[in-house]
């Protein structure tokens, strides 16, 4: 069930990237005359949204990638609330699916499905989706690319200077995406917290993601570095309060030992 489960998830995520990529023209200006489902539905809303903040803020779009970043997490953040909540039902279901996976060792058909059965009557009965913490991943997916392309084709935003960088080119001295790399890892902390002696490969993708943000903020325009940066010092905000009560104890947990 795994294995299948994130088969699937690869495959869809591929196939969405490969969709929104292919389906704009990355060289081509952005305008309201721009045609496909997602130049109109994406990068122009996007690049319009970026640009009527700026006016508001005196031309600054630098901050006005920071507002609408902050706008955007609004958005989504109850899908964020319910990935944080689903998170730390998932934590409290581990010790039940160790029960279960030892009761179904063996490795027979019969017995697998027995145990895909019994996972799958658990999660029914504490209202678990394993998969709710791969849809904020799916829709910030087509945003971030949408940012992107709005940054690389709306002439306003490339050219645009902010702090020590320009937001359409590299940062110069790499200090956005180091500062995007720790935010990742700080905010994945705190979400995976007291998960990973349970999930090895949870304590992988702690080290992985923000060591891919880093190389990606160094080949990528700094306006999306900085997109990072805002995002993930919201979302360490947001899960700090989410996940407070669990936090704390399992600090006081790890002092008492």
């Amino acid at each position: 069930m795994k294995v299948k489960r994130r088969i699937w998830f690869i495959v869809t995520l591929i196939l969405l990237v490969a969709f929104v990529s292919g389906c704009s023209q990355v060289n081509q200006p952005i305008t309201p005359e721009s045609k496909g489902f997602w130049n109109e539905y994406i990068v122009y809303p996007l690049s319009w949204l970026i640009k009527y903040v700026a006016k508001l803020f005196g031309g600054n779009y630098g901050l006005s990638i920071i507002i609408v970043t902050i706008i955007i997490r609004v958005a989504i953040l109850p899908l964020m609330i319910q990935q944080t909540r689903n998170s730390k039902a998932m934590q409290a279901l581990q010790p039940e699916l160790q029960k279960l996976k030892e009761k179904y060792s063996s490795k027979d058909m019969q017995t697998q499905q027995q145990l895909q059965q019994e996972t799958m009557l658990l999660f029914q009965k504490h209202g678990v989706n394993p998969l709710a913490g791969c849809f904020p991943l799916l829709i910030q997916t087509p945003i971030l690319i949408g940012f992107y392309h709005a940054i690389m084709r709306t002439r306003e935003i490339a050219d645009h200077s902010f702090l020590w960088f320009d937001l359409g080119a590299k940062d110069p001295y790499y200090i956005l995406p180091v500062i995007a790399g720790v935010a990742t890892f700080i905010q994945q902390k705190i979400m995976m917290a007291g998960m990973e002696q349970q999930n090895p490969q949870m304590a992988m993708m702690l080290w992985m993601m923000p060591i891919m943000i880093i190389v990606f903020g160094i080949s990528f325009p700094a306006a999306l570095s900085l997109y990072w940066v805002v995002g993930n010092i919201f979302s360490i905000v947001q899960t700090y309060f989410i996940k407070g009560p669990d936090l704390k104890s399992t600090h006081s947990g790890g002092q008492k030992k």
